[in-house]
């Protein structure tokens, strides 16, 4: 049947076989053996022949089962798609095969055949690969601590991809390692540990496979950090009074001082807020100019939906150097030195 369908397309532009005898045999040179397409792209595959004027040229597709689908015989299109075109170059008797929006289904087996006979063609093979999509995917999930999560990713792709998942900075998993091959990776009773960036990784061998990050969001209650619990600064000297907090949803940030509430700029109090590197909320309280009534016990506290925490640092009074004290401390030193060694 596909042999009659061949010597139809020959009967239907003109060729009759018994005028090619004699001739010389044809061939063809060169095809484009491999396209790498993503989705969306346009590809063209390329097919040189020699002494074919007088016989049919073809594209076709084959699918997984092996049937055809003539696309195109010589420079006429057969398959009424849009998104097909064939272009003949007479000098190089070339005929390229354009196909643009690449989508999944033009993955696969392309032929260009060259029709001898009824019983015989020349083929050459050209393969389109089209490049993993990632499709249902888990973009972005907020939960709070202790909850079941699922994180999920499915790819579509000739050959079939295999799905992995990694950390951001190849952290550990939450189901241990750094490497957790499926489609759903679960993580039970979640932890703030837990958040940040996963990498949902599909590979099939074509290209460098697809990657899909993943944020993952967990909310729990402040938990705040002091470097130092305790300060020594003499008067009318500035002091910085340091504080982190780590929080999600962003908390409230006090600085109270004996449990009054301090604002920005109130008696010489100047409050600086910011987010580091490391997620954390990075606070500072100067204490400018110290007064005898800025000693005392200070409280760098913060406040979300889920909680609060709070810690609380101590200033306190230190001997102000000056160079008279500095003297007379140094000659009580020599003095009780020499003494001794009497």
């Amino acid at each position: 049947m596909k042999n009659f369908k061949y010597l139809f397309y020959a009967i239907f532009i003109g060729i009759n076989y018994d005028t090619v005898l004699g001739q010389q045999n044809p061939s063809i040179s060169y095809i484009t053996k491999e396209q790498y397409a993503n989705i969306g792209d346009t590809i063209d595959l390329h097919c040189s022949v020699h002494y074919a004027s007088l016989y049919p040229v073809l594209w076709v597709k084959v699918d997984d089962r092996g049937h055809t689908s003539i696309i195109s015989s010589g420079s006429s299109q057969i398959i009424p798609d849009q998104r097909y075109s064939i272009r003949h170059d007479e000098a190089s008797s070339t005929y390229t095969l354009q196909i643009t929006k690449i989508q999944q289904v033009d993955t696969g087996l392309y032929q260009c055949q060259v029709i001898i006979g009824s019983t015989s063609k020349l083929t050459e093979d050209a393969w389109v690969y089209v490049r993993i999509i990632l499709d249902n995917s888990t973009q972005t999930v907020q939960t709070t601590s202790g909850a079941k999560v699922f994180l999920q990713c499915y790819a579509t792709g000739y050959p079939e991809p295999k799905v992995s998942w990694r950390r951001e900075n190849n952290d550990i998993l939450p189901t241990g390692g750094v490497v957790y091959r499926g489609n759903i990776l679960a993580i039970h009773n979640i932890t703030k540990h837990d958040r940040g960036t996963y990498y949902c990784i599909a590979d099939n061998g074509v290209g460098k496979g697809a990657r899909r990050h993943v944020g993952v969001e967990v909310e729990f209650a402040p938990v705040v950090y002091i470097p130092k619990s305790k300060y020594r600064q003499a008067l009318g000297y500035d002091m910085d009074l340091y504080c982190q907090v780590e929080a999600y949803p962003e908390p409230s940030i006090l600085w109270l001082k004996d449990q009054h509430q301090l604002f920005d700029n109130q008696r010489e109090h100047f409050i600086t807020t910011f987010s580091s590197e490391s997620g954390f909320l990075e606070t500072k309280l100067r204490v400018a100019a110290i007064e005898d009534d800025d000693y005392g016990v200070y409280t760098c506290k913060a406040i979300n939906k889920l909680g609060h925490d709070q810690k609380y640092i101590t200033l306190e009074e230190s001997i102000k150097w000056n160079a008279h004290l500095f003297v007379v401390l140094l000659v009580q030193a020599l003095f009780s030195t020499s003494i001794r060694f009497r």
